[in-house]
């Protein structure tokens, strides 16, 4: 019942997804190659959510793993939980797009795209009831970029009706990897725009200081990373997958956290979060949670929500706890920051309680927010465009592929205008002054 097809695209995409399907068969008690040797009924109970069961009780991940270069899938190949993937569910091309959008999105990618399409289909045809598909991907590289947004819009188009939901790495404020990233983040960020459900904001620069500050790891690695990617993803679907109090599926977080169509970008945070040497030390209450979730440290996005004001937000609490607790601290949130929640939005926060706690721990919780602060990211990736773009740098590589330069202005103008979006509903107020004045022009012309 609802399940859901993942699709990973690119290095990063395939890195961030090798960790969670690791994570997520943890979780669900299954081993490298895919036998199940948990001990609790309740792991088995919806393990189809992620999983289908294949021959001799083995269960198989029902992920797509695509790249237009062979490296990285090699290496979850060989890695610890290579054998448990599907076989005919890699998909690569050879040449790779050399951190190029338009090779992604139109050359290399597009000839790749029906054989993927392909393996999604056959995914979605075997489920029951499909809630969605997810997607992990970067938005400044090729692969992940070009071919990851073409894929999300050729799925939008066989399934209009199901989820769609991304977990996006943005470009960093200061640390960038490659020279290019704010022309592929732009064009990436035009198609997000119009064909994804809601999509996780996530970046480098934020999820090091996490470790640098909180799991006081001197020389944090992408798998560190990465770690903490997956802990937020799983949280985010615990209640598709295990019993609780009340529930939270993909679709009820869309309806609830998405006041308008464009904009769907989230912040999220995942607590507890605690070095290793200061783990014995913590109390690990409901309190203790919400307030480290909510924290601006805490965020795996470098946009500082205390910049803006939120429009809705959701927490959603795993491990056994009591609801009025969970009411509680979340009326108490919102009273002690209601400078930083819209009022024309009575009830912005929506809460969820799955009762097994993640493996290892106690309780734990995983936040999201839809600020208006998220525009920071979009404002600084949109400035930087400009500056190469007013100059034409690098743009032959693109216009080479077949790009026109027209695409170009539209997904800049339409990244403004998110942006100014953004802004107009942080400035906006609850006053019935305005409104009154609006219904008072209306009658007076009424009269005439």
């Amino acid at each position: 019942m609802r399940e859901i097809v993942h699709i990973q695209a690119g290095q990063c995409g395939n890195q961030i997804g090798a960790k969670f399907w690791e994570k997520m068969a943890m979780e669900h008690g299954i081993n490298e190659d895919g036998s199940y040797v948990g001990e609790n009924a309740l792991q088995l109970e919806r393990i189809n959510v992620y999983f289908n069961e294949g021959m001799g009780g083995r269960y198989v991940p029902r992920a797509v793993l695509t790249d237009l270069e062979p490296g990285t899938m090699s290496s979850i190949r060989s890695g610890k939980f290579g054998a448990i993937f599907r076989p005919d569910n890699f998909v690569n091309g050879q040449s790779g797009a050399g951190n190029n959008w338009a090779k992604g999105h139109y050359t290399e990618g597009a000839e790749l795209v029906d054989a993927i399409m392909d393996v999604v289909r056959k995914e979605s045809e075997g489920c029951d009831m499909l809630q969605g598909f997810q997607i992990t991907h970067s938005m400044g590289g090729g692969t992940g970029a070009g071919m990851g947004t073409l894929l999300v819009s050729k799925i939008r188009e066989e399934y209009p009706d199901r989820i769609m939901s991304t977990y996006s790495v943005i470009p960093s404020p200061k640390v960038s990897d490659t020279v290019v990233e704010p022309y592929n983040a732009t064009l990436s960020v035009h198609q997000l725009v119009e064909n994804a459900d809601q999509c996780f904001a996530l970046d480098n620069e934020a999820l090091y200081d996490i470790c640098f500050r909180t799991l006081k790891l001197t020389n944090p690695s992408y798998a560190d990373l990465n770690m903490l990617i997956a802990n937020a993803i799983i949280g985010t679907t615990c209640s598709l997958r295990f019993p609780g109090q009340l529930n939270c599926d993909l679709r009820k977080l869309a309806v609830n956290m998405v006041p308008f169509p464009r904009l769907h970008f989230f912040l999220v945070g995942f607590a507890p979060i605690t070095a290793k040497n200061s783990q014995d030390y913590r109390v690990l209450t409901v309190q203790e949670l919400t307030a480290q979730a909510f924290d601006a440290k805490n965020m795996m996005c470098a946009a500082d929500p205390r910049h803006g004001r939120y429009l809705t937000c959701a927490m959603m609490f795993r491990g056994v706890m009591s609801s009025k607790e969970v009411d509680d601290q979340m009326m108490n949130m919102v009273n002690k920051n209601s400078s930083y929640f819209v009022e024309w939005i009575p009830n912005n926060l929506k809460a969820s309680i799955c009762d097994i706690p993640p493996a290892g721990m106690k309780m734990s919780s995983v936040f999201v927010g839809n600020s208006t602060a998220i525009q920071e990211a979009w404002k600084r990736v949109a400035d930087q465009f400009t500056l190469m773009f007013r100059r034409k740098a690098f743009l032959h590589w693109y216009t080479g592929e077949g790009m026109d330069e027209m695409e170009f202005t539209e997904a800049e103008s339409n990244l403004n205008d998110l942006v100014s979006e953004y802004q107009q509903y942080q400035d906006a107020t609850a006053d019935e002054e305005d409104m009154e004045a609006e219904f008072e022009g209306d009658m007076h012309s009424d009269e005439e």
